[in-house]
């Protein structure tokens, strides 16, 4: 088809994809097609803005390695890995306060060492304040979930995770449990600090255009799996962290908020020295198919990594 108008560009790649067998394709590409043709035309993208707009695509797969992925960093900048989390994961049961499910995050490692109950995930010297970690796994029915498999992981008080920073232990706070006959597990860590994502990229370039900082709450990952459930991706996060309303990834929601209990005294019962902090924290997880994801990295940093560079908040706009 030869085509001398905008309309009739889109008509016709629309009627190209029309040869694809996948039905479940064509539906995706198909709207993909329309809403990126009807953005350029809306605001008539001119050349010269396309070409820095495929730049920036490039640049994201040249910013992407074994040990850091740009374009899962992008995505959580705009809101995307948020939105579809939710889109998939909605839980509007009368007087919940929403899912727990929420972004996989771009650290996680699949081979993280089986952690028996009540041990520790430090594998190495570690600076932070104790923490005691207390977490019940429950159906929509609200029974326990018994013989779960609850990936763990979370950032060091530095704010880097054990595979960006070579000079923390292998594998450290991380840790693979099973769920005990109630639905429980716990475990001993430290409590992790909020940090700046990396923004020596892209994605630095999207948030300095827009005035926005780079802070990401607080939190601690979980990773539900049982056949018969669908897989559950889940951050908890620091409810007195400053930055737990202007989440850089858009990815904090009311179900998600923890509270970090300090303690003044120490335990015995749980070999915790003061001052220390407790979490104790429900998952709901639904029924569905139970599958484990592709990690989005899979190597480990080789070199220190660079300080961090902190962008600050615009005094015109704000996070929201």
């Amino acid at each position: 088809m030869i085509n001398n108008t905008p309309a009739g560009i889109t008509a016709a790649v629309l009627a190209a994809l029309q040869g694809a067998p996948d039905e479940r394709f064509k539906e995706i590409m198909g709207a993909a097609i329309r809403h990126l043709h009807a953005f350029a035309s809306e605001v008539r993208l001119t050349e010269a803005e396309f070409q820095q707009a495929c730049a920036v695509v490039a640049r994201l797969g040249q910013n992407t390695n074994d040990s850091h992925n740009e374009v899962v960093l992008a995505a959580g900048s705009v809101g995307l890995s948020a939105l579809v989390c939710l889109l998939n994961n909605r839980d509007d049961t009368a007087g919940s306060q929403g899912t727990t499910a929420s972004l996989l995050g771009p650290f996680w490692r699949p081979d993280a060492p089986p952690t028996a109950n009540g041990e520790s995930i430090v594998r190495g010297p570690t600076a932070g304040l104790p923490l005691l970690v207390k977490a019940w796994v429950r159906d929509a029915a609200g029974q326990p979930v018994a013989g779960a498999t609850v990936d763990v992981w979370h950032s060091s008080s530095s704010g880097y995770y054990e595979n960006q920073d070579p000079t923390q232990a292998e594998h450290n706070l991380r840790g693979k449990f099973v769920t005990d006959a109630f639905g429980h597990i716990t475990f001993s860590s430290i409590k992790p600090q909020g940090y700046p994502i990396p923004v020596n990229g892209p994605v630095g370039d999207l948030l300095r255009a827009q005035g926005r900082h780079n802070m990401r709450p607080a939190h601690i990952h979980f990773l539900i799996h049982k056949p018969g459930f669908k897989t559950q991706f889940s951050q908890v996060y620091a409810s007195d962290d400053p930055h737990l309303a202007s989440d850089v990834q858009f990815a904090v929601t009311q179900a998600l908020v923890g509270h970090f209990v300090l303690h003044d005294e120490s335990s015995s019962s749980f070999d915790m020295t003061a001052p220390w902090v407790s979490l104790d924290f429900r998952f709901v997880i639904q029924s569905g198919v139970a599958s484990w994801p592709r990690a989005p990295i899979t190597g480990r940093a080789q070199t220190t990594p660079a300080p961090f560079e902190v962008l600050q908040q615009s005094t015109t706009g704000t996070n929201p």
